[in-house]
């Protein structure tokens, strides 16, 4: 494997892929890698010539109390990890190199942002979520991209900005990688001392209980999300919110006639949670 830092290296390792017929994947990633992240990697190995993966903490999507200066990071774990996963191409840039002087551009993508943790985070989020994303499909000119299905609401956006801007690029949404009691696997976790790691646990068992009330036959949005409100309460998790949305357009749904997302975020101890399901439509 190697490690590159500039935008010229990646393109010309790339470009000779390119030449030689290759399929290129990517994944993007802020690192401190867990097995999550090895799944993207595992399933970019599985169907590609070439296997690129971006580790940079992307400044632009924090705000000024968010957690970039406290943001896990571990270079050299993340490279071993990478490699044992049999990644070809570490891209580790500096923010120089993906903001240079003068960089003045920024991409909004609207109608799946407003919302969720577009709302919670402020519209900085996922401006510089769109931005960095864009910029690494350009450096890297990817045939498909790989994200994790936690960050449900940055796959819409994704897919929004690869649609209005005929980017061509195919966005794989890889299953949430869970720990054995259920907590979704994140770089976060890390901030969570023992008794908030416990208390965790109730995001997901709260989505299970919504997950049951659907498959039981509900489709009433209030009741489902009252079975999940419950958990939450009962684990003395306050959600900073707790809602069902289209899962292709992310609107506010009153009922499960369509997939639906139901979607969950929370701080927990020093840590800011997500989570999230999909509820199948109804046969």
């Amino acid at each position: 494997m190697r490690i590159l830092r500039t935008v010229p290296e990646v393109r010309a390792v790339v470009e000779n892929a390119r030449r030689a017929g290759q399929r290129v994947g990517l994944v993007p990633t802020m690192g401190a890698f867990h097995d999550g992240h090895a799944s993207l990697m595992q399933q970019a190995r599985r169907q590609n010539d070439l296997v690129v993966v971006s580790l940079f903490v992307n400044p632009t999507q924090f705000g000024a109390n968010e957690d970039l200066s406290s943001y896990p990071r571990n270079e050299q774990d993340d490279a071993a990890r990478a490699e044992q996963e049999g990644v070809d191409i570490l891209f580790a840039p500096d923010a120089a190199e993906i903001y240079p002087d003068g960089f003045g551009t920024s991409i909004h993508v609207s109608g799946v942002t407003e919302m969720l943790d577009g709302a919670a985070r402020g519209p900085h989020h996922f401006h510089g979520v769109a931005t960095v994303v864009a910029k690494l499909f350009g450096i890297v000119r990817p045939d498909v991209a790989y994200f994790g299905q936690k960050d449900a609401q940055q796959i819409a956006v994704v897919r929004r900005l690869v649609r209005d801007l005929d980017l061509d690029v195919r966005i794989e949404a890889c299953p949430i990688v869970r720990e054995a009691d259920g907590l979704a696997m994140s770089s976060r976790n890390v901030y969570l001392d023992p008794a908030a790691r416990a208390q965790a646990t109730a995001l997901n068992r709260a989505l299970d209980a919504a997950a049951a009330q659907h498959e039981s036959g509900e489709s009433d949005g209030d009741s489902i999300l009252s079975a999940a409100r419950d958990v939450l309460d009962a684990a003395g998790v306050t959600p900073e919110y707790l809602e069902l949305r289209d899962a292709l357009t992310l609107q506010t749904v009153t009922s499960v006639e369509d997939d639906a997302l139901l979607a969950v975020a929370a701080r927990v101890g020093a840590a800011r949670l997500i989570d999230n399901h999909i509820l199948k439509r109804s046969a």
